[in-house]
């Protein structure tokens, strides 16, 4: 029997009210859940976007793992997503204000992508199959 995997991208937040407002208008979404300690996102049918603020994390990995205040704007990961209409999804990041990190451009990986920087340094790429 295949295992089922349903994914949770869960990024640490320095402020959760200023991440959720960000990540509304980037994603062109609302939250399905939004309380204190947890703001989330439906990406896909079985994949999330979660926003939990460093103080919250940090209560269950410090002090095996430094606190994530201390990593604030150090790229660690990215969140790459596929969309149906890369330009559209780089012109409005672009408009909102988004940190732009590589501009669109096709990828020698087969995919037109472009780059951001969300408010705590994470890296979100939009990209579509060429």
């Amino acid at each position: 029997m295949q295992p089922y995997f349903g994914v949770e991208i869960i990024l640490y937040v320095a402020n959760q009210e200023e991440s959720k407002q960000f990540y509304s208008n980037l994603l062109q979404l609302q939250p399905i859940l939004h309380v204190p300690g947890m703001t989330q996102f439906t990406i896909t049918e079985n994949c999330s976007l979660g926003l939990m603020p460093n103080t919250g994390i940090a209560k269950i990995i410090t002090p095996a793992m430094p606190h994530p205040d201390q990593a604030i704007g150090v790229p660690k990961c990215e969140v790459y997503l596929y969309v149906s209409n890369v330009q559209f999804y780089y012109e409005h990041a672009l408009a909102i204000g988004a940190k732009l990190v590589s501009k669109l451009d096709d990828r020698d990986w087969g995919d037109k992508a472009c780059y951001f920087a969300d408010l705590d340094g994470h890296i979100i790429a939009f990209a579509e199959k060429l």
